[in-house]
């Protein structure tokens, strides 16, 4: 058979005309690309300011109020909370709604004026190490200049001498920076959210390509019950998968487990679930496997991207802080840092299961409602 052009240009007009009634497909290759431009061009930042601090101040006063003044004035800093109670604000970085206290002490006045170089005391949350390394620089450099304008008179000489005061920084929950310690947890949700939703995003569309969804159908099961049962299976592989990761986590990368075990199979099982029941919404949707495929990818990278795995969620735009709260791995990566590293206790991480068990509810009710009971 002869080299035929002609039949080459059917073959391309019929792939071409494929391609264009698939339109899942062919809004996935534009919306993939835009997605990324979008997220590391605008979302993205390796340096990030505004960063949330609490202010915990046991000697009110003029030298206080410069430095909490020159904080404000800073952009890594943004002071949402100011108490005299240190424990109060040492509660907050514990729960992760801080990054950083900064602790004025009694007699920090007093012990200027008299020539001493009394210590401030700033509490970093070290669990994500690079989202605070810039901040910690500034508020060195903040050292020499906080004060310049109020030691005058006879504290003049030391405007322009030495920082008046001793920077203390504490690192809390991961004193050595130990990026390790940040991204396996952190691997846990991603591993989880890729496989979860991938196979249960099969689960209609393997039966439709196969020819079995109508025996499916055929079947005295309602919706709710044949959700159930396609994705419960699914829950013991995700635990499996877990003890793999924590295992692995705890006696091969040295990652600390300071918190209960039982409390993150707890939040461990929610989280499952919901990306089950995202990834079965889908397979309600994909007309085939190589669409639900499209279709994890498309939710899996802004769950890398947005949820504080990869790069500092507080150094993100307001909007794309929004979309990372409603993604469920933003919120299992707080809750494994906060358990394994921090020691947190169902108190502190309440803040963070809410959010998961609203998200697995609205995602199962749509799975439900898209549900079809015929083969159109």
């Amino acid at each position: 058979m002869r080299f035929s052009f002609i039949r080459i240009w059917a073959i391309l007009l019929k792939e071409v005309l494929q391609l264009r009634r698939d339109r899942l497909t062919l809004a996935m290759i534009i919306g993939v690309p835009l997605m990324q431009l979008t997220l590391f061009g605008f979302a993205i930042n390796f340096n990030p300011k505004a960063l949330p601090t609490a202010v915990s101040i046991a000697d009110p006063g003029i030298f206080s109020r410069s430095i909490i003044a020159a904080m404000r004035n800073s952009s890594y800093f943004d002071l949402v909370a100011e108490t005299r109670s240190p424990a109060e604000a040492r509660k907050l970085l514990q729960e992760g709604k801080v990054l950083f206290v900064v602790e004025i002490p009694q007699n920090f006045s007093r012990d200027l004026v008299r020539g001493a170089t009394p210590d401030l005391l700033m509490e970093v949350d070290a669990t994500d190490p690079a989202s605070s390394g810039f901040a910690i620089r500034a508020f060195d450099a903040l050292a020499t200049t906080a004060l310049r304008d109020d030691l005058v008179g006879p504290l003049a000489a030391r405007a322009q001498g030495p920082a008046p005061f001793n920077r203390v920084i504490h690192l809390l929950y991961n004193p050595e920076s130990n990026t390790q310690y940040s991204i396996v947890p952190g691997l846990l949700a991603i591993i989880l959210t890729m496989t979860m939703v991938l196979m249960t995003c099969m689960a209609l569309t393997r039966e439709r390509e196969r020819g079995t969804y109508e025996n499916l159908l055929a079947m005295p099961a309602t919706p709710l019950e044949i959700m159930v049962g396609k994705i419960a299976p699914y829950v013991v592989v995700g635990m499996i998968q877990s003890t793999v990761v924590l295992v692995l986590a705890k006696y091969v990368f040295g990652v600390p487990v300071m918190g209960s075990l039982l409390l993150l199979a707890g939040a461990l099982t929610l989280f499952i679930i919901a990306n089950l029941a995202v990834g079965y919404t889908f397979s309600t949707i994909a007309q085939s496997q190589l669409q639900a495929m499209q279709m994890t990818v498309f939710f899996l990278l802004p769950a890398i991207l947005l949820s504080g795995f990869a790069f500092p969620f507080a150094g993100m735009p307001g909007w794309a802080q929004d979309i990372g709260e409603i993604l469920p791995s933003t919120h299992f990566l707080r809750i494994a840092r906060g358990i394994l590293l921090k020691g947190n206790d169902f108190a502190n991480i309440m803040g963070e299961l809410w959010p998961l068990a609203l998200f697995t509810f609205v995602a199962g009710t749509i799975a439900l409602l898209r549900f079809r009971r015929t083969l159109d």
